[in-house]
């Protein structure tokens, strides 16, 4: 896979309301595990739509990789001009530092959000420029805007073979729980170190 959409649940969706949030970065670490292995098979872009939440998450994941993987490019396209204008202050300045890093930005619609439409357009450009998705959907946990996408790419799966990966609530708590546990371990004993020396 050459190119792959990376979208999920605005930051709302999982009653994440600052860049604090201890659980951005979990989801980013889950995001990395399904991107990593698709990196060292020669993925090449990385495209998300650049809503507030794991779109945004996804880019900054993306922009530590390609220290790892120089090939490895970044993609925002949105459905209209200038989507964050009406954000809080905060979320802008984010917002545009990321743009500042991406290698390609474009919106589907040169005009402001005009109707559903742009949004059509816009998921329709996605879905015709990439080979899978990773989606961060839990239908267990309630309805949310990913579940558009998930119809959307099972449809294009069935129809043309398209890739998709999931990322679950469960995935996130799994991560969460391996720090817990890591940063619960008793330091280890100091003495003999357990190799051999040269």
């Amino acid at each position: 896979m050459k190119n792959v959409l990376v979208t999920g649940y605005r930051a709302h969706e999982l009653q994440i309301f600052d860049e604090k949030h201890k659980g951005i970065v979990y989801i980013k670490k889950a995001i990395a595990r399904k991107l990593v292995p698709l990196a060292e098979e020669g993925l090449e872009w990385v495209v998300t739509p650049g809503q507030y939440g794991v779109d945004l998450w996804a880019c900054e994941v993306v922009i530590e990789l390609k220290k790892r993987f120089p090939q490895l490019k970044l993609s925002i396209l949105t459905a209209y001009a200038n989507p964050e204008e009406k954000w809080k202050e905060e979320r802008q300045t984010y917002y545009r530092d990321i743009l500042k890093r991406v290698d390609y930005y474009g919106a589907v619609s040169k005009q402001p959000y005009a109707g559903a439409w742009q949004l059509q357009a816009r998921d329709e450009l996605l879905f015709r420029k990439t080979e899978g998705i990773i989606l961060f959907y839990d239908e267990d946990a309630g309805e949310g805007s990913p579940r558009f996408y998930k119809e959307r790419a099972l449809k294009k799966q069935a129809r043309d073979g398209y890739r998709i990966i999931g990322i679950v609530s469960e995935d996130v708590q799994a991560i969460a729980d391996e720090e817990a546990d890591r940063y619960d371990e008793p330091p280890p004993e100091r003495g003999e170190p357990d190799f051999e020396p040269d």
